[in-house]
């Protein structure tokens, strides 16, 4: 493995990888898990200029999962928001906590955390090799902090934020006409004031094969929108197969989360996918994730009817008594 830079800036769980005290990485020995990911470029690609509403429609039944292009996103804002997080996270371990104040939020080891950004309570066996910034967009102005460097990018958060917004309204807006969504019904399934951003840094690791950067998930949300750097190690499973989604650059990766699972019917899938890590370089993505308004009933003929958070709420007590989340069969209709 390559000399691994500001060993400081790392939590002290993962530098001890690094000093060369072993510690239990938490790997999950299900087939999924040890099963080796194939490169492949089927991955659907939309383009936002013109979008083709079938194609979109077999990209959310077939994958869940899609490539944007020609989104009018600023390319600039796009990398001066990735060189400022590389930056935050080069600073101490102990100084990104003093940082990360209320409203935003400084986590490693877990993506599981609370509605006020704080980790759950995690095992050694659970621990995934990543570290992030939690950031509730409808909150940055409550965000007090004058360092310089958090002002400037709490500023390039908040235009990336109504960038975001606005594909996010527009794709679900297309998804639900392809659905032929009650208009009344579906225009609160997805709102702007339940954005949220969170910055995600992927160690490296020699141990890459072992440990994983997140464990195999599903996002919670209505769709979640990624922004990533040139490093390979996001996969997603398709047809019971781990593929290997190459970086490109200037393109956004849309996932659809359990929310708009249960909005379709099951018509379009959650798609599973993980994060492996990189034994040569760090990585660094960004994800947008957007949910239901708040008191926002669910109304669907597979699930019985619910709100996010209830949802939520459940997803927080099975990872909490059993360890892992177990999503929407807690909420199915049996038969």
């Amino acid at each position: 493995m390559s000399e691994v830079r500001n060993l400081k800036s790392y939590p002290p769980v993962f530098r001890q990888q690094y000093t060369g005290i072993q510690q239990n990485t938490g790997l999950d020995d299900t087939p999924t898990q040890i099963q080796e990911a194939v490169d492949d470029d089927a991955i659907p690609v939309l383009d936002f200029q013109c979008l083709n509403l079938g194609k979109l429609r077999e990209a959310c039944e077939d994958w869940g999962f899609f490539r944007l292009v020609n989104h009018g996103v600023p390319l600039t804002l796009m990398s001066q928001l990735r060189d400022h997080a590389r930056n935050l996270f080069s600073h101490t371990f102990e100084s990104k906590q003093e940082l990360f104040t209320k409203p935003m939020s400084y986590f490693w080891g877990t993506t599981a955390l609370t509605p006020t950004g704080a980790a759950l309570s995690i095992g050694s066996q659970n621990i995934n090799w990543v570290e992030g910034f939690n950031i509730p967009l409808s909150q940055l102005s409550q965000f007090q902090n004058e360092n310089e460097t958090l002002v400037s990018f709490r500023i390039l958060l908040e235009e990336y934020g109504s960038h975001l917004a606005r594909l996010a309204t527009a794709i679900f807006g297309a998804m639900a006409e392809n659905l032929h969504l009650d208009p009344e019904l579906s225009k609160n399934y997805i709102s702007e004031s339940t954005g949220f951003v969170r910055v995600y840094r992927y160690p490296q690791c020699s141990m890459e094969n072992e440990a994983w950067g997140i464990n195999v998930h599903t996002d919670s949300s209505v769709l979640s929108v990624l922004n990533q750097d040139q490093v390979a190690g996001l996969q997603v499973l398709k047809d019971d197969n781990w593929l290997q989604v190459k970086p490109i650059p200037d393109t956004l990766i849309f996932n659809l989360g359990d929310m708009m699972q249960a909005i379709s019917d099951d018509k379009y899938k959650s798609v599973k996918h993980r994060v492996k890590l990189n034994k040569e370089k760090e990585r660094f993505s960004i994800c947008y994730f957007v949910f239901p308004a708040e008191g926002s009933v669910i109304q669907s003929s597979k699930y019985r009817p619910f709100t996010y958070s209830d949802f939520q709420a459940q997803v927080q007590q099975d990872v909490k008594t059993l360890g892992f989340k177990v999503g929407l069969e807690r909420f199915r209709v049996a038969g």
